[in-house]
């Protein structure tokens, strides 16, 4: 066997270096946990380097690994010397802690589950190399989805009951043994949230976990960095980086999801430095994307999104973007083929574009018609999980998947239904906005957007329960501004009343509701009606035959609600403005009555 010794040996003498990798040789017998010997020589040699010390010990007693690691880390290199992974790994860990206490730690604890470690104990050092105490844990059993640790001590170090301790090895074995595997794709990943400080009144932390939890992950731990400025190796500086792979040692963590959009250095960097698999906010919101696309279009345009988020990040990164293991960042249509390159990419993008543009044509169409039929558009817009499919179900039987959960719905869809006075109309239900939406899913998305831009009125859906609708509401703004709908007159509607004690003061424009309740709407549906109608002429009129061209500036200008044919004409209910209003009385005299008559 080599007698290398890893870590941090920078600054050790070679003569202690020597007599460090002479650990070795100290082999443990068939029932004995830690000699004195070996715990007697670690314990001087962390008093002569004052740093850790870490042994891995075979179940033959040989000793497999020797590290060196600074004060507060200890380098721990991945080990398995079992085959099966429902079993532990085969090699137990004794290390030492210079600053004298010898209980183990968060990390190493969170090391004895994630490796699954025979054991893992560890041993206070004093300043001048004698021990102090010890203690050794063990896995234990699951409980609310997470593998607990059963911990021993404190200990003496020379006083160890050997026989006792090794036997708890094969009891840990066997419980694991015994648990079922079945469940072990079910289990949610380990996420660890990352982010910058920043001035913003909004808390973009907050709003990863949830983008986390809708994408099945469970959040063991959040980390922000005081930073004015993103490092451009690995987003956060390398200390930072140092920090984090022991908090994935502590927590089990198997993905960290960084609160910005990195670039293809930055995570390939992060991703070799933490040993776990990374992704940013981008690629989880493409990820949820490409779990909620139900219709062909919605599908197309994710996976155009993630084609072109892919593409700037191939340089380096070999087969990463092949994994088929599953997981958040890797589902969805966009990764299904293994050996992805640039050249590929780029066709696929542009295959993409040209499905798109037929998918366009085909909306385009489908909008053309709903213009001739000349029902108004009011479209439903707001911040991802405002409640617009619950309003949208409330008014209508859309049967929309409504949830807790952001973008529970993708796929826009249009409905139509009557106001209280009989006034038919259309109501549209978009994707919802969210904060450092990605520019390419935006791009992707700006057909199924349109809508919008298209509509005669838009409701801005706000979820005033929230701590931040404020800044939720400025997100939106910018978005419909982009979209060129700025000028569409608009209604504010304050959803999920029920859930505060206190209205806020509102301006005469807007709404306040509870589309869960139904408390609110009856008025807000009210008011789109008298928009509407007073934005158009409501008319009833007779077109005889030999005025035709009237009818022929009905179906070009207004909103036709009903048409008939007579013997004697047409006979058109339709919604028009003053200027069509101003021709149809050139034409067909003042036989024309209206809604205010």
């Amino acid at each position: 066997m080599q007698k290398r010794v890893n870590g941090n040996t920078d600054g050790i003498k070679d003569a202690v270096l020597e007599r460090i990798a002479g650990i070795y040789d100290m082999k443990q017998g068939q029932y004995e946990f830690a000699s004195h010997e070996l715990i007697a020589e670690i314990c001087a040699l962390t008093g002569i380097i004052k740093r850790e010390i870490s042994v891995y010990i075979a179940r033959d007693g040989s000793v497999a690994d020797v590290s060196v690691g600074d004060s507060g880390r200890v380098s721990m290199p991945s080990m398995r010397l079992v085959r099966n992974d429902d079993r532990l790994c085969g090699v137990r860990c004794l290390h030492t802690h210079p600053n004298g206490d010898g209980r183990l730690s968060g990390v190493d604890l969170g090391t004895l589950r994630s490796m699954m470690l025979d054991a893992m104990a560890s041993v206070g050092v004093k300043e001048d190399g004698t021990a102090t105490s010890m203690y050794a844990a063990y896995v234990g059993e699951m409980a609310d989805n997470e593998r607990q640790a059963l911990v021993y001590g404190p200990m003496r170090p020379y006083k160890l009951p050997q026989r006792q301790l090794i036997q708890e090895i094969y009891i840990a074995d066997d419980r694991l043994k015994s648990s079922t595997k079945d469940t072990r794709d079910d289990v949610p990943e380990r996420a660890v949230l990352v982010g910058l400080e920043n001035d913003e009144d909004y808390d973009t932390i907050e709003e990863l976990a949830q983008l986390a939890k809708t994408a099945g992950a469970n959040v063991v731990a959040r980390s922000v960095q005081k930073r004015r400025t993103p490092d451009n190796a690995t987003y956060i500086g390398s200390g930072k980086v140092d920090e984090l792979s022991l908090l994935a040692s502590e927590t089990q963590a198997d993905l960290f999801i960084f609160d910005d959009e990195l670039t293809g250095t930055q995570l390939r960097n992060l991703e070799t430095r933490l040993g776990v698999h990374t992704i940013d906010r981008t690629a989880l919101i493409l990820d949820i994307f490409a779990q909620r696309a139900q219709s062909r279009e919605g599908r197309l345009q994710v996976e155009l999104a993630q084609m072109k988020y892919n593409l700037t990040r191939l340089t380096g990164q070999g087969t990463a973007l092949s994994r088929l293991g599953g997981g958040i960042g890797t589902r969805g249509p966009g990764e299904k083929k293994l050996e992805i390159d640039r050249r590929r990419i780029r066709r696929r993008i542009f295959e993409l574009g040209e499905e798109l543009k037929e998918v366009e044509k085909q909306r385009g169409l489908r909008r053309e018609r709903r213009e001739k039929n000349t029902m108004p558009l009011v479209a439903l817009v707001g911040y991802t999980n405002a409640g617009k499919s619950t309003f949208l179900n409330s008014v209508s039987d859309a049967g929309v998947l409504a949830e807790d959960k952001l973008f529970a719905t993708l796929d826009p869809v249009v409905r139509q239904i009557t106001l209280p006075d009989g006034m038919d109309i259309l109501l549209s239900d978009t994707v919802g906005f969210i904060n450092k939406l990605p520019h390419d899913l935006i791009e992707a998305f700006k057909s199924t957007l349109e809508e919008a831009a298209n509509a005669d009125i838009i409701l801005h859906v706000v979820d005033i329960s929230s701590d931040h609708y404020q800044a939720e509401m400025r997100v939106v703004e910018d978005v419909i501004a982009s979209l060129g709908a700025a000028d569409i007159p608009r209604i504010n509607v304050y959803n999920k009343i029920d859930l505060i004690d206190v209205r806020p003061k509102g301006t005469a424009d807007d709404a306040f509701v509870s589309a869960a309740t139904g408390e609110g709407m009856q008025a807000l549906l009210n008011r789109i009606e008298h928009m509407l109608s007073a934005a158009h002429n409501r008319i009833e009129i007779a077109v005889p035959y030999d005025k035709y061209e009237a009818v022929a500036i009905l179906h070009n200008e207004a909103k036709i609600i009903s048409e008939e044919h007579t013997e004697q004409g047409a006979l058109i209910t339709a919604m028009v403005e003053e200027n069509t209003m101003r021709k149809l009385k050139k034409l067909l005299g003042e036989s024309i009555r209206t809604n205010e008559e």
